[in-house]
């Protein structure tokens, strides 16, 4: 009587209430759902029907991984709002958050003292211990110094320097205030560089007095004193010290070390939107100059740190072998951002895969105890080719997982790489993704305990890609053992937001030539059980060690030359880097105009035939 009563006068209440407490039981249901089956602190999920979520319901499943796996400053209150015919992108509307809070303050609060990084400068045995504590202390006060030299929100920042805890801690450093930096290989030429900062209007450079790599010095200071000549936005260079060589100072020039000193080691993150910029990479094209291409927050981080954790299998207490450089973007996503935000450990390669022998990515597996090796098929190839024992001689108990990147691996490369270095027992995984892309879209891993994994081949799409092959009039193409453009049918929170400045460029390239599909550049075979071969690119980007070069960019700089009337610039095969060399036939006075206007290693690659 009583119920019916309070029924009759207050049926809105009563609705109120179901309606919260549903909220609620649902709200608790799937935070208990999530802690069992996404969080890295814990046994893996049922793997197919993750993936059958992330595509049949995208919205759930980001959404619930996004408030499981960061720490948020305000929560987001949309999922996602695409469409990719005209190339909008946006994920986690109306939150914020700090990446370095993300990546640093959240580990630093549990365990201070957990090693971030571990150095492993170009000289052998050298390691350098850096836990989360010190690499925020670092950080912060490198963010206390570009803040008190005026870099404000949303300023660009370019970074030029070696493999190193200091360039982690500057990445990190223009993420705690708002800065967008843009990282520049330091292998990059002073005219490449002067590119990428005139493009990018970068008000501020961080360098480095020298490199050291393979046991050789590079100047890296005088070639960012050439480059800002013709670099008018820059107002600062801050110099940090790598080797104890003075360098000219001038009048542009600050000591990073010095000046980093007498700054505060607490600096207060700053609450960052979602789809604000957190970084530009540039990646060559196959028309004009390289592209500034743009990541934003919150989806970046969420995409590295999930395909961190399942595509290597990562658990806590791993330590995470990325061999590659940060100045790529394999270097950002399984370097920095993807380890650092899961708690890991992440080892900081500065050398080469054979200095001071061939032994050297072994030995260091064994002395760090490394437990997921990550890098090229090139290095693979160069190393298969001197005798087994720079392997077998040192211990690769700790290994877990093995896996490629940069470009498709050859089936002689795989079974050496997994046989030899792995003794047969780790999975090894060839990655397939892009710069564009922000962390891995198709690999064997994640799946299930004892799938099949195919030497050479990438197989299976990550969580809430959904790959798509297409013809040359556009249509999709379906059923299994056919090939054709590689393409992705539906957006992902990792992916590039648009080009530096160029929006309608951004879609041309990516949008425009399947229509409401991201077109990859590169071709695919779709086997007859439905997994998937990356067959290469299809467009005028030449790959040579993992890294593309744009043959427009090396067309350009051949045009200069008063004896070329016109140039065409093809990649040719090559046994170790993929695309490569035929040093024979290149005249010196074209070798030499690819020097300045390209990165250094590319300057043997060519065949230049002139008029």
């Amino acid at each position: 009587m009583g119920c019916v009563l309070i029924q009759e006068r207050f049926p809105d209440i009563l609705s109120i209430y179901l309606s919260i407490y549903l909220s609620i039981y649902l709200s608790i249901y799937l935070s208990i759902y999530l802690s069992i089956y996404l969080s890295i602190r814990t046994a893996p999920p049922p793997l197919g029907d993750l993936y059958d979520l992330s595509v049949r319901d995208p919205e759930t499943f980001w959404g619930s991984i996004a408030k499981e796996r960061l720490a948020w400053t305000k929560p987001f209150d949309q999922v996602t709002d695409c469409d990719l015919s005209s190339g909008k992108i946006n994920w986690f509307l109306g939150g914020q958050l700090n990446v370095s809070v993300n990546c640093l303050d959240v580990h630093v609060a549990k365990d201070p003292d957990r090693v971030a990084l571990i150095w492993e400068k170009d000289e052998p045995g050298t390691e350098e211990r850096i836990t989360y504590r010190e690499l925020l202390e670092m950080t912060c006060r490198l963010a206390n110094t570009l803040k008190s030299y005026g870099v404000q929100r949303g300023e660009r920042v370019a970074i030029y320097m070696p493999v190193s805890p200091m360039a982690v801690a500057a990445m990190l450093a223009c993420a705690r205030i708002g800065a967008i930096h843009t990282v520049v290989f330091a292998g990059f030429s002073s005219e490449a560089l002067a590119g990428r900062i005139q493009d990018a209007q970068c008000k501020i450079v961080i360098t480095s007095n020298q490199g050291v790599r393979g046991g050789r010095i590079f100047d890296l200071k005088s070639t960012v004193d050439n480059a800002v000549k013709s670099c008018p936005s820059v107002r600062h260079v801050f110099v940090a010290k790598r080797t104890n060589e003075s360098v000219p100072m001038g009048k542009l020039d600050i000591s990073l070390d010095e000046v980093m000193v007498g700054q505060s080691p607490v600096c207060a993150p700053e609450p960052m939107d979602s789809e604000e910029m957190l970084f530009m990479l540039y990646t060559s094209g196959s028309t004009g100059k390289p592209k500034g291409i743009v990541h934003t927050q919150a989806g970046y981080l969420l995409y590295a740190s999930l395909t961190h954790q399942y595509v290597f299998d990562y658990t806590p207490g791993d330590v995470f072998g990325c061999v590659a450089d940060i100045g790529w973007i394999t270097g950002h996503s399984y370097v920095v951002y993807g380890p650092l935000c899961n708690g890991a450990t992440s080892v900081l390669f500065e050398s080469t895969p054979v200095y001071p022998n061939p032994g050297r990515y072994w030995e260091t597996v064994q002395r760090l105890r490394i437990n997921q090796f990550y890098g090229a098929p090139t290095a693979i190839r160069l190393l298969l080719k001197y005798e087994e024992n720079w392997v077998k001689k040192y211990d690769r108990s700790s290994l877990k997982t093995l896996a490629s990147v940069g470009e498709p691996i050859n089936h002689e490369a795989w079974e050496w790489f997994h046989n030899v270095v792995g003794d047969g027992r780790c999975p090894l995984v060839d990655t397939w993704w892009q710069t564009e892309t922000g962390g891995v879209c198709i690999a064997p891993l994640p799946a299930e305990p004892g799938a099949e994994i195919r030497p050479a081949m990438a197989m299976r799409p990550f969580f809430g890609i959904q790959p798509a092959l297409l013809g040359e009039k556009g249509q999709i193409i379906t059923g299994n053992d056919v090939s054709g453009a590689l393409c992705i049918s539906k957006p992902w929170p990792g992916m590039a937001r648009t080009i530096f400045g160029d929006h309608q460029r951004f879609v041309d390239a990516y949008f425009k030539p399947y229509q409401g599909q991201y077109f990859t550049g590169d071709g695919a075979y779709r086997t007859e059980d439905g997994y998937y071969q990356i067959t290469g690119r299809m467009d005028d980007v030449i790959n040579i060690s993992g890294h593309r070069l744009g043959t427009a960019e090396i067309e350009d700089a051949l045009d200069e030359h008063p004896d070329v009337p016109e140039t065409a610039v093809i990649g040719i095969p090559h046994e170790i880097k993929g695309e490569g060399k035929t040093p024979d036939k290149t005249r010196p006075a074209t070798r030499d105009l690819l020097t300045p206007s390209s990165v250094c290693f590319t300057t043997p690659l060519f065949t230049v035939k002139t008029a």
